[in-house]
């Protein structure tokens, strides 16, 4: 009678390799979509952005602060025609790095005319004071509680800074900075503010449409309609507002000397950039500290001065 051959079991080699082998590619399905370590930001650093990491399954994104250890550094005494701008925010910066109440600041007006330099500048002054900056992308902001979270105990001072803020209605993004603000349970940290600029005063797109919702009351006062209370809600959350204004043509010739006297370029050949300063200006469509900045990079650039220090900061 013939006989059938059997299988002999694995050896327990073989079984622990192929055990192996299936924990290795269950490892790797679990890395795919649990999110990196976050490592501990620097912070010796006086500038920091967060930086928001996906990896994998977009729904386990994590976020971390990342150090800058070489921000924009401009001086106040760079910035020039926004000198009622610049004392208010720098005594409003004073009293917070002093310990003293101060104020959320928002800067909002005309492009180029130095909101953002000036958040830049007040860096530059108090950061030997303990001043930091939190750099946070408009797309971030949902992300404002855990930045909160993060610097709370921190004896920093911090400062987030919004550049260029403006809102579709509504985007995630404004009620989580209404919250951290003022509106939430959560009470903002004593070493916190929020400096942010803005080319609308009240963030948002205003219709016209919106003024037929206006209420006239009985003893002729006139209230604003509910979407407009709400478009103005966010903006009234910040105790100072700077309006910043296109410049005349004196200042914008007087950013022009600064600038190019900072590139080394001498008093006679300043007094002779005059005419290609305005013509600059008039291609443009614009009078503001950037457009100045611009040109006598160019000027400079081109009667062969070398780029120095402190001309290298921008307005």
């Amino acid at each position: 009678m013939p006989t059938t051959k059997t299988e002999s079991p694995p050896s327990v080699t073989e079984a622990l390799g192929k055990f192996l082998r299936r924990a290795e590619v269950l490892i790797d399905r679990l890395e795919a979509v649990l999110p990196l370590p976050i490592t501990p930001p620097d912070w010796s650093a006086a500038a920091f952005r967060w930086r928001q990491a996906h990896h994998g399954n977009a729904a386990n994104a994590r976020g971390h602060l990342e150090s800058v250890h070489h921000p924009h550094r401009i001086r106040l005494s760079d910035l020039h025609g926004v000198d009622v701008q610049k004392v208010r925010i720098e005594q409003n910066t004073r009293q917070f790095i002093l310990g003293r109440p101060a104020n959320n600041v928002l800067l909002t007006g005309a492009r180029g005319t130095g909101k953002s330099s000036l958040i830049k500048a007040v860096l530059s002054e108090f950061s030997a004071q303990g001043l930091r900056l939190i750099e946070v992308e408009k797309q971030d902001l949902v992300h404002l509680s855990e930045i909160v979270d993060l610097i709370a105990t921190r004896p920093e001072k911090f400062i987030i800074f919004c550049d260029d803020l403006s809102f579709e209605s509504g985007e995630p993004g404004y009620k989580a900075m209404k919250s951290v603000l003022d509106g939430s349970i959560a009470g903002m940290p004593n070493n916190l503010l929020v400096y942010a600029t803005s080319n609308r005063r009240h963030l948002i797109p205003e219709n016209f449409s919106e003024n037929l919702e206006a209420k006239h009351m009985p003893d002729g006062e006139v209230r604003p309609g509910d979407t407009t209370e709400e478009k103005i809600s966010l903006s009234e959350r910040f105790g100072i507002w700077l309006s910043f204004y296109p410049f005349d043509q004196n200042h914008y010739l007087a950013i022009c000397n600064h600038w190019l006297a900072s590139f080394g370029v001498s008093a006679r050949q300043i007094a002779a950039a005059r005419p290609q300063a305005l013509l600059w200006a008039l291609e443009r469509g614009s009078r503001s500290g950037r457009v100045a900045w611009q040109f006598a990079r160019d000027y400079a650039g081109q009667h062969g001065k070398k780029t120095s220090r402190k001309s290298a900061a921008k307005r």
